[in-house]
């Protein structure tokens, strides 16, 4: 979202960005749209990666005169807290911010600071999402509708074909599939990879963490809001730290400078790729066009980000926010955000739309994308990710990457994850 990753995007980031990093980076402003005093009204969108929505403006805009949409892409982790830190002073916050699946239940428990969306109509949708899908959303009572789903993850691994054929390992997507049905079948393939290269295999250890979280029943809190760390955290745990210690980890940084570059350096060949990913590999790396392709994630399934479009009540023009943000959520604009960049649509009635189900992507090889991730994302039961599951992962990773970046012994690591998982719990 995110990519994301919703996207993405959408993936996550390694640490905070401050508010003020994010302003300077963007060099945009991070406060809503504007009137311009002729009629015309600027609707800013806030996100992180890529949602598909470059052409997605140009097309509004030609279509709707008075409208002007300013697009800002920041980090992930920053662009939550700057959403939270507006909802909190009461001014400034976007016209339509994206909020992905590791946040939603903090911004879903402030649905006051949010339009209801079912005061505008969109409870017509609620038929067209996946179930889980809407309510990830909705208030407790049922009453409030704070957003309207972009994308869904769903899981797969991306790999580099010429990377592997060089490394003495098959190339077809299938036999690829069939070389790690279990993440230590994974690593065992990654020393074999890292033995005959020299080369690390995977970008980093946190994007080992994720996914195999995304796996477990229970992630970091169950739906009492209670710090669960042995449980799938402590799975999705060790495994990253078994794969920093077989030496497969690149160290880098999702959505930063040298992570985007070892996408075309072959720093890594390896990652794991919900459907928003693929946006993020296509752009960053257009000079690799058909040496990637997709195979199966160890382990089977898992939802890995997913993202929301919501309105909050601050913005001086919420009606046509919402006229916006109901227009990308047609098919026809969620076929085409899929087609661009690869985000699967929250919708499961477009996955049986041939512009969805025949599609193969080329950058991929070829790969089956519209039977792949649709696929996973039919069979999908989402963990319940708790209020403060963001923040909390986000500690947790910092603790990986300190075992990354060998500031912290693995045998140590485990104490010092969990006591900063339960200083965020208890704060």
């Amino acid at each position: 979202m995110k990519r994301s990753w919703t996207h993405w995007a959408r993936a996550a980031t390694v640490g905070a960005v401050s508010l003020v990093m994010v302003a300077a980076c963007s060099g945009k402003s991070t406060t809503g749209g504007s009137d311009s005093g002729d009629g015309q009204i600027t609707l800013k969108i806030n996100f992180w990666g890529d949602f598909g929505l470059q052409d997605l403006k140009t097309k509004y805009e030609a279509e709707h005169k008075n409208i002007k949409i300013q697009l800002n892409s920041g980090e992930y982790n920053a662009q939550h807290e700057d959403l939270q830190k507006k909802l909190v002073a009461g001014s400034g916050a976007a016209d339509i911010a994206a909020i992905d699946e590791g946040f939603v239940v903090q911004f879903r428990s402030q649905a006051d600071k949010f339009v209801n969306l079912l005061d505008k109509g969109a409870g017509s949708y609620e038929s067209k999402y996946l179930p889980w899908k809407w309510k990830q959303t909705l208030s407790a009572d049922g009453k409030t509708q704070i957003g309207l789903g972009t994308d869904v993850g769903g899981l797969a691994m991306c790999y580099r074909t010429d990377l592997f054929q060089a490394a003495g390992l098959p190339t077809d997507r299938d036999q690829v599939s069939a070389l790690w049905p279990t993440w230590d079948k994974f690593i065992e393939v990654g020393q074999q990879y890292t033995a005959k290269t020299k080369k690390k295999f995977v970008d980093s250890a946190t994007n080992m963490f994720n996914p195999i979280l995304g796996q477990q029943p229970v992630g970091f809190y169950n739906d009492q809001e209670q710090l669960q760390m042995d449980g799938g955290p402590k799975v999705a745990f060790d495994y990253a730290v078994k794969g920093i210690e077989a030496g497969l980890s690149a160290n880098l940084a999702s959505f930063q400078a040298d992570w985007d570059k070892g996408f075309t350096s072959g720093s890594f060949a390896v990652l794991a790729c919900p459907a928003w990913m693929l946006g993020h590999i296509k752009d960053t790396a257009p000079g690799t066009a058909g040496k990637w392709d997709i195979a199966a994630v160890p382990g089977g399934g898992g939802n890995w980000g997913g993202s929301f479009l919501t309105i909050p009540k601050q913005g001086k023009h919420v009606d046509e926010a919402y006229k916006l943000l109901e227009w990308l959520v047609q098919p026809e604009q969620q076929i085409e955000i899929f087609k661009t960049v690869g985000n699967l649509p929250s919708q499961p009635a477009l996955y049986s739309d041939p512009a969805i189900a025949d599609f193969k992507n080329p950058f991929f090889n070829d790969a089956p994308v519209g039977q792949i991730f649709p696929k996973m994302a039919a069979g999908l039961t989402p963990q319940y990710l708790g209020k403060k599951n963001g923040p909390t992962r986000v500690e947790v990773e910092n603790v990986i990457g300190r075992v990354q970046n060998k500031s912290l012994k693995p045998d140590a690591a485990w104490a010092e994850a969990v006591k900063a998982a339960e200083k965020v719990a208890n704060s």
